[in-house]
C-alpha cells in the first residue's frame, strides 16, 4: 500500500445511511471496505420488526451497486459480505482483511450496520428473549471484535478513526410504545451496549491518536423508511436524507473542528444544519 492511501471499512454498505457515508468517504479520496448481507440486487432478506407480521420483500440496495458507486467516483471497493449476529463469521471478516496485504491498512472504521428483526418494535412482554442477544451481538459484540482485530494496525501506523451510528433509542426514554412511535427494549440494550465503545476507545487511545466518535443520525429517509412509512399509507416527511449523514462523516474526518468533539455524541442532524454541511438538504 501507498502511504497517501486511505482505506474505509464501513459495515451495513449496502444501502441507507451506511452506503450514504461510504459514498461520502469515496468523495474525499478512500478506498471503500464494504459490508453487508445483500450481495446482489433483489435477494430475499426478513426484515420482520415484529414477532406479529413476517415481511421478506426484498430490499432496494446491495453491496454490489454501492460498490459500482463508489468504484464510479474514482475509488476502489472491496465487497466483504458477513453477518453481524455471527462471531465467527464477523472474526473471519476482520482476519480476510488483515491478510490481503491491499486493504489491511484500514484507517477508518464506521459501525453502521445493524440487527433487523423481531423485538425491534415489540412492545416487552412480546419480545423473545433471544431477540436480546442478537441485538446485542451485532450492536456491541461485533464492533467489538471487528475494532480489537483493526486496532493495533492503526496505532502502529500512529492513528484512526473509529464511528459508531448509534442512536437515542440507547440513551432515551421512548416517547410511546413500541410500534407507537416508540422502540422494543432489545433494540433500545444493543443501541445502548454499543453506544459506549466511542467514549472508551477516547479515554483509552485518544493520546495514541485514535478518535472516536458516536453519531446520531436522528429520522433518516433511507429506503427502509420509505417502504415502512408506505406500509401504513403514508409518505415519508421531515427526515433527513441519507447524504446529510454521510456529510457530517466527512466534516468528522476533514475539519480540524472536530477533534472537539472526540469522545462524545454528535447529534448529525443539528450539526448539518448548524454547519450547513448539505445544502441540497432544505
Amino acid at each position: 500500500m501507498t502511504q497517501d492511501r486511505k482505506i474505509a471499512f464501513v459495515t451495513g454498505a449496502s444501502r441507507g445511511i451506511g452506503k450514504a457515508i461510504a459514498l461520502a468517504l469515496a468523495e474525499i479520496g478512500h478506498d471503500l471496505i464494504l459490508s453487508a448481507r445483500t450481495r446482489t440486487p433483489g435477494e430475499a432478506r426478513d426484515n420482520s420488526l415484529s414477532v406479529h407480521k413476517s415481511d421478506t420483500r426484498p430490499l432496494p440496495g446491495s453491496l454490489a451497486e454501492t460498490a459500482a458507486e463508489v468504484e464510479a467516483l474514482g475509488r476502489r471497493a472491496l465487497q466483504l459480505p458477513f453477518d453481524l449476529t455471527d462471531r465467527a463469521s464477523v472474526g473471519a471478516a476482520a482476519q480476510h482483511i488483515l491478510d490481503q496485504p491491499d486493504w489491511r491498512d484500514v484507517s477508518v472504521i464506521v459501525h453502521n450496520g445493524r440487527y433487523i428483526g423481531p423485538g425491534l418494535m415489540d412492545v416487552f412482554m412480546d419480545t423473545p428473549l433471544d431477540a436480546y442477544g442478537r441485538f446485542v451481538e451485532a450492536h456491541l459484540v461485533a464492533p467489538v471484535i471487528l475494532t480489537r482485530m483493526l486496532l493495533p494496525a492503526m496505532l502502529e501506523r500512529g492513528g484512526g478513526t473509529v464511528v459508531t451510528i448509534t442512536s437515542s433509542a440507547g440513551y432515551q426514554v421512548p416517547p410511546a410504545p413500541a410500534g407507537q412511535g416508540g422502540w422494543g427494549l432489545a433494540y433500545a440494550v444493543g443501541k445502548a451496549a454499543g453506544h459506549q465503545l466511542a467514549g472508551t476507545l477516547h479515554a483509552e487511545y485518544a493520546a495514541r491518536g485514535i478518535r472516536a466518535f458516536n453519531v446520531q443520525p436522528g429520522f433518516v429517509a433511507t429506503e427502509r423508511n420509505h417502504i415502512a412509512v408506505a406500509d401504513y399509507g403514508k409518505e415519508l416527511r421531515g427526515a433527513a436524507p441519507p447524504a446529510a449523514i454521510g456529510a457530517v462523516i466527512q466534516w468528522l474526518l476533514t475539519s480540524d473542528e472536530a477533534a472537539a468533539h472526540a469522545g462524545a455524541n454528535i447529534e448529525a442532524q443539528q450539526l448539518c444544519r448548524e454547519r450547513g454541511l448539505h445544502p441540497a438538504w432544505d
